[in-house]
């Protein structure tokens, strides 16, 4: 069940940041604390090609977390393009996550990062989830020509 909230999310966010033009990540913790993106992703791409998606992740917080990436589209995608990547991310290292993917037209997508309950990823599952701003995301483009 907590999967389909998961996508339930994701997908609600993706809808509607498609729709609205958004292209921010959340950031409601008090202090600014937050979850840092460093996204690299191409802009341009021929058909059939495989592009690489990499996110680096970096954490403000002093706990470390429990993460949970994945990208979201409207459009039908295959390969690792569908995989989500759970890790822990603590202040003293950041983590990189890479998805490679064929694009074959031009596509809009959301990378998506909860910070989530799941056990046994963290060293002795000591890990903290905020009361808010346990979800961030960003959009993307990549033109096919």
């Amino acid at each position: 069940m907590h999967g389909f909230s998961f996508m339930f999310k994701a997908a609600t966010l993706l809808v509607l940041g498609l729709q609205l033009g958004i292209n921010k990540a959340q950031n409601d913790i008090e202090g600014g604390k937050s979850i840092l993106f460093h996204l690299d992703v191409p802009t341009i791409a021929t058909a059939n090609e495989e592009i690489t998606v990499k996110l680096g992740l970096e954490t403000q917080y002093n706990e470390c977390s429990v993460v949970r990436a994945s990208l979201v589209s409207n459009v039908p995608m295959e390969g690792s393009f569908n995989y989500k990547q759970t890790r822990c991310l603590c202040n003293d290292h950041g983590i990189n996550l890479y998805w490679d993917f064929p694009v074959n037209k031009t596509i809009r997508f959301a990378v998506v990062v909860e910070i989530v309950k799941d056990k046994n990823i963290c060293p002795n599952d000591e890990a903290m989830v905020p009361i808010k701003g346990d979800l961030y995301y960003a959009y993307r483009n990549v033109y096919v020509y």
